[in-house]
């Protein structure tokens, strides 16, 4: 293989581009880099009789650099399948490149917000059916119908309950220590520093202990379920479970509501066991209030009401993480882009609900003064 070259004389006739080796994508560097700079015009003729092979690279660098848009000049020893070559990459060079162009104005925006609020009302609909049908699947477990499956479910349990202890336990330490900081730092202005105690427990005990818990389990637990489903979903596996004459529900969706069903509630009261206690270890190291009166003005000021509200929302955040997590996964297609997708849109959507019910029960509590 020779390197590409070429040569530019100057006739009566007209300049004339003398082209010499291979104008291939091999033998063109030389050539390339010696005609960057070249503002040469554009020749009369053409001699190629020296010129070895061409290629489209070697086409395109030929039009840009020399010959511009057809029609060519004349050329000297050019063969027709090369002049075919030229005529190929010179039409798809001289092509306009048409940039569709971007919608932009109210009119635009009011139909990607229509069609953004189609598709979300669909998507509710289609978490409710899904709902229901799991609903069904729980009848016709408690009529004997069919199996649940114990050991499923308590795999469940620990893999969602016992090792998110660690993590949901110092989140809650931490944002019970963040909170009584804050607020004995506001409160100090008006001499109330000691009421920094019912700020961090009637807090943790309604709201954060709960909401916490949800968000860290949507995170975790969610995003698993939706992983694992939407893996078995894409490597045909549920197809399999219901060849087998088996309800996938019944097998996958059911061991993993019950397992969130029974650990939320455990995990929000130890995460509200645990802001308390990170109120109280800010409280004694920078308000001066000692473990024992933190404990003393808590028991005189906190109810039981107040923590049975929180936990109570336990269970409905349970439900709803592990259906939207479950139904994300059974929509994944055949591919690792759909499930990273579905993992994504299962803890934002888990995350949004929860907060919206959240946000709905307080304001319903507060209507019947609870």
């Amino acid at each position: 293989m020779a390197a590409a070259d070429y040569q530019l004389d100057t006739e009566a006739g007209g300049d004339i581009l003398r082209l010499s080796g291979d104008w291939t994508v091999f033998g063109l560097p030389a050539a390339e880099r010696r005609s960057r700079d070249l503002n040469a015009k554009r020749p009369q003729r053409v001699d190629v009789s020296q010129m070895g092979s061409l290629d489209t690279a070697g086409a395109l660098l030929l039009i840009q650099r020399w010959l511009g848009p057809a029609p060519w000049p004349a050329f000297d020893g050019l063969r027709a399948a090369d002049l075919e070559l030229l005529n190929l990459v010179g039409a798809s060079y001289a092509a306009p490149r048409l940039r569709k162009p971007k919608p932009f104005g109210i009119l635009p925006l009011l139909e990607r917000t229509g069609a953004a609020s189609i598709f979300a009302w669909q998507q509710f609909l289609l978490l409710l059916a899904f709902g229901g049908q799991t609903l069904l699947t729980v009848f016709a477990i408690l009529l004997g119908r069919q199996t649940l499956r114990w050991t499923s479910a308590v795999h469940h349990m620990e893999r969602a309950g016992l090792d998110a202890v660690p993590i949901v336990c110092m989140l809650s330490f931490l944002v019970g220590a963040v909170v009584a900081f804050l607020g004995a730092t506001v409160l100090a202005d008006f001499g109330a520093q000691v009421f920094t105690v019912e700020l961090v427990s009637f807090s943790f005990m309604r709201e954060f202990g709960v909401l916490l818990t949800a968000i860290m389990i949507a995170g975790r637990s969610g995003s698993a379920y939706t992983a694992e489903i939407g893996m078995m979903r894409a490597r045909e596996e549920i197809d399999a479970i219901r060849t087998l004459g088996l309800d996938p529900i019944e097998l996958l969706v059911i061991p993993r509501l019950l397992a969130l069903l029974v650990i939320m509630p455990v995990l929000s009261f130890l995460a509200v066991l645990s802001g308390m206690l990170g109120g109280a270890l800010v409280g004694s190291i920078e308000l001066g209030i000692s473990p024992g009166l933190f404990m003393a003005r808590m028991q005189e000021t906190a109810e039981l009401r107040h923590l049975l509200v929180g936990l109570s929302k336990a269970p409905i955040f349970a439900v709803i993480i592990a259906l939207v997590g479950c139904l994300e996964g059974l929509k994944v297609r055949a591919s690792a882009e759909s499930v990273g997708r579905h993992t994504t849109s299962s803890v934002v959507q888990s995350i949004f609900l929860v907060i919206l019910v959240d946000a709905i029960a307080a304001i319903f509590f507060m209507e019947i003064d609870v």
